[in-house]
C-alpha cells in the first residue's frame, strides 16, 4: 500500500495535468461520483460534519489498527474533496492520520480556490476525521 505522501503526490500529478480550474472542478465531481454510497442509515446528525455549509456525512470503523472512513455529501465538489480526504487518510492507522501533513491541498491549489465557506468545510472534515483518529487510538490505549 502506498504511504500517504506517495498517495498525495499522485494526487498533485493528477491535478497538475489540468491548467484551467474548471478541469479540476470537474476533476473533483468525477473524483465524488466515485465514492462509495454512504448507507442511508448513517446519515444521522451523529455523523453530520458541523462547520460545513453543504451537509457532508462522515462514518469512521476501525480495523486491525486502522481507521476506516466512508462519507457522502449533497454537494458535488464537496463529494470529490470528502474522497480526496478519504484516498488520503482511509487504512491509516490513528498516528498516521493524526501525524501527516496535509500538503496537497496547498499544492494542488484547493486552498485558495476555494470559497471561504468551502474552505472551513475542508478544515472542519481534516479535524473530524483527526478526532476520530484520536478517539480510536485512546481505545487503543486503554
Amino acid at each position: 500500500m502506498a504511504t500517504i505522501n506517495e498517495v498525495q503526490d499522485e494526487i498533485i500529478k493528477e491535478f497538475s495535468l489540468f491548467d484551467d480550474w474548471m478541469d479540476r472542478y470537474a476533476l473533483l465531481i468525477e473524483l465524488g461520483n466515485s465514492l462509495d454510497k454512504l448507507d442511508d442509515k448513517y446519515k444521522t446528525e451523529d455523523n453530520l460534519i458541523a462547520g460545513c455549509l453543504s451537509r457532508v456525512w462522515l462514518r469512521a470503523g476501525y480495523l486491525d489498527g486502522k481507521v476506516v472512513f466512508q462519507a457522502e455529501s449533497d454537494a458535488v465538489i464537496v463529494k470529490g474533496i470528502i474522497a480526496l480526504l478519504i484516498k488520503t487518510l482511509s487504512n491509516r492507522t490513528p498516528d498516521e492520520i493524526i501525524n501527516t501533513d496535509l500538503y496537497f491541498i496547498e499544492k494542488t491549489g484547493l486552498k485558495e480556490n476555494l470559497s471561504p465557506t468551502r474552505s472551513n468545510g475542508l478544515a472542519s472534515m481534516i479535524k473530524q476525521m483527526r478526532f476520530y483518529a484520536m478517539a480510536y487510538k485512546s481505545k487503543e490505549m486503554s
